[in-house]
């Protein structure tokens, strides 16, 4: 068996392009439906890591509910919170979370936020753990009175 290309890590880090209009997110669920053959892996940020890919119902539930959930909870005319690695073949997708947007984009205080959601073809790793988000505010009370 041949190792592997890249990683979930690499993945991760790589460019992505943003679905900034509603119509190229649904584009985006019309390819991931129509390209059946790829095995997705569906992770919920925060939770353990899946060990094997969604099933075909599993991810039409997962693209069905995830849909809903944004069109409802992202108070804009525009998506703008997904984003894909290549839009027409796509390997890797980050989706944020309507309510833990932060900069997304980097350019505020600390990291960026992390995505509520992943959809990759390689097997994710646990993001929180390689990164670490900042603490609360106790925190940042602590350092500063430390």
């Amino acid at each position: 068996m041949a190792a592997p290309t890249a990683t979930f890590l690499t993945a991760y880090k790589g460019y992505f392009r943003n679905m900034l209009g509603w119509d190229e997110l649904d584009r985006l669920w019309t390819v991931l439906r129509q390209q059946s053959d790829k095995q997705w892996y569906v992770y919920a940020v925060g939770e353990t890591p899946p060990g094997q890919p969604a099933g075909e119902g599993q991810l039409e539930t997962f693209l069905t509910e995830i849909d809903t959930l944004l069109k409802r909870e992202h108070e804009e005319d525009y998506c703008g919170i997904v984003y894909v690695d290549q839009p027409d073949d796509p390997q890797f997708i980050k989706i944020y979370d309507p309510h833990n947007l932060g900069s997304v984009c980097g350019q505020g205080f600390g990291p960026p936020p992390l995505p509520g959601w992943i959809l990759s073809t390689l097997p994710p790793e646990n993001l929180e753990e390689a990164f670490p988000q900042p603490g609360n505010r106790r925190r940042w009370w602590q350092k500063l009175f430390g």
